[in-house]
C-alpha cells in the first residue's frame, strides 16, 4: 500500500474515532523501533491504535506478534517521554471497504 493511501485510511479512521467520542492526542508517532498510527483519549484511558486495512484479505491478519511487540515498545516510549502512568489500551482499528471495527485490548 502506498504511503498516501495509508494516510488517507488513517484520516478516515481518525474521523470515525472522533464520532465515537475519542479525542485524538497524537498521530504517526515514530521511534527507531516502531510507529504508533493514532494515539487517542477516551474516558481517561489512552488508546494506542494500530490501523489496518484490507481489500482482498481480513486486515486482522496483518497484526502479527512482531508488530504487536513494536507497538507495545513504542507505546511505552510515548508514555515515558510524557512521564505518564495513565491507564492505556493497545487497540486495532480495522478498515474493511465501507466498514470500520475497533478491537480494544488486543494484547491481553
Amino acid at each position: 500500500m502506498s504511503r498516501s493511501k495509508g494516510f488517507a485510511i488513517e484520516d478516515r479512521a481518525q474521523e470515525w474515532l472522533k464520532t465515537q467520542g475519542f479525542e485524538i492526542v497524537d498521530r504517526n508517532y515514530l521511534e527507531k523501533f516502531g510507529e504508533l498510527d493514532i494515539v487517542a483519549l477516551k474516558g481517561g484511558v489512552i488508546h494506542f491504535i494500530e490501523v489496518k486495512s484490507g481489500e482482498n484479505f481480513d486486515p486482522i491478519y496483518a497484526i502479527t506478534r512482531s508488530k504487536l511487540k513494536k507497538v507495545v515498545k513504542t507505546a511505552e516510549s510515548w508514555l515515558q517521554k510524557r512521564r505518564s502512568n495513565a491507564i492505556f489500551s493497545i487497540d486495532a482499528l480495522l478498515v474493511r471497504n465501507s466498514s470500520i471495527e475497533l478491537i480494544e485490548n488486543i494484547t491481553m
